[in-house]
């Protein structure tokens, strides 16, 4: 297994400076990149049809253990914020629960039983979708929650580290990201962890585009919880219309930062 293995080029690790490590890490993360681009065509097809979800009403559901289900988590947690949706329509499932996220249980990979029931809870069936990440591609806990969702209609997808990983055998996308043994052995938590989030990264946020949430390259349905995001909507106005800094602000304020609908206001005054 490929994300197991002995790097060649580091097994002089102990022995390196800290410039070496440095630059051998480095030129590692190459192939996180290189692993992107070969999926290029599953990742596509997964944009399209978590959109189709998403446009249905339906929703995605990440499904990880260890760095997998922490990156998970990471990815979910930010698509609120950032595209203005419901906090139940992207959802992370995690080994170990709430726990997991700040503490490694490292046993909960092993809890079929709790996969299972995760998905059960959440009355996944069709409509909905789910993504199981693990870069082993064997992890019980992620194959199994893939299994039982299929079972029940989900759309299925597995994102995994290794050629012919299990979890391939039950989904109805498969996506290798292939990026070799680790610079520290079995540390999975360095390239196949980055591949992982750049996965998600690329699949929520092309959903969204495909979605309607994003105008050219804005997040027009940005929430302003704090000063930073506020200046961002003055922005984002300002870009997409001919309005001032402080008709933008002053708009803003009116309707209860909502970006989309000052923008909306201000074409339509544009027109008459």
């Amino acid at each position: 297994m490929g994300t197991e293995a002995r790097n060649p080029r580091s097994i002089g690790l102990d022995k390196m400076t800290p410039q070496e490590i440095v630059r051998l890490m480095n030129e590692e993360e190459h192939q996180v990149i290189r692993a992107m681009k070969a999926a290029e065509p599953q990742l596509a097809e997964a944009i399209t049809q978590c959109a189709e979800v998403y446009n249905g009403g339906g929703r995605i559901v990440y499904v990880g253990a260890g760095t997998s289900g922490r990156v998970a988590r990471m990815d979910a947690a930010e698509m609120p914020p950032t595209f203005g949706i419901d906090n139940t329509r992207f959802i992370a499932l995690t080994a170990g629960g709430d726990e997991a996220a700040s503490n490694a249980i490292e046993d909960a990979e092993d809890e079929v039983h709790s996969a299972m029931e995760g998905i059960n809870k959440l009355g996944l069936g069709p409509g909905d979708a789910l993504i199981a990440l693990a870069a082993s591609g064997r992890t019980p806990y992620v194959v199994a929650a893939a299994k039982h969702a299929g079972a029940k209609g989900v759309w299925t997808c597995g994102i995994a580290n290794n050629p012919g990983a299990p979890l391939f055998d039950h989904v109805d996308l498969a996506i290798l990201l292939e990026t070799g043994p680790e610079v520290l052995t079995g540390s999975t938590r360095l390239k196949a962890g980055t591949s992982q989030k750049l996965a998600l990264n690329t699949i929520s946020t092309g959903t969204m585009v495909l979605a309607g949430k994003v105008v050219e390259n804005l997040m027009i349905d940005v929430k302003a919880k704090n000063h930073k995001l506020k200046e961002r909507c003055v922005r984002i106005v300002r870009d997409l219309t001919n309005a001032t800094e402080v008709d933008a602000l002053r708009l803003l304020e009116a309707n209860d930062w909502n970006v989309r609908r000052v923008v909306e206001m201000l074409h339509a005054e544009e027109r008459v």
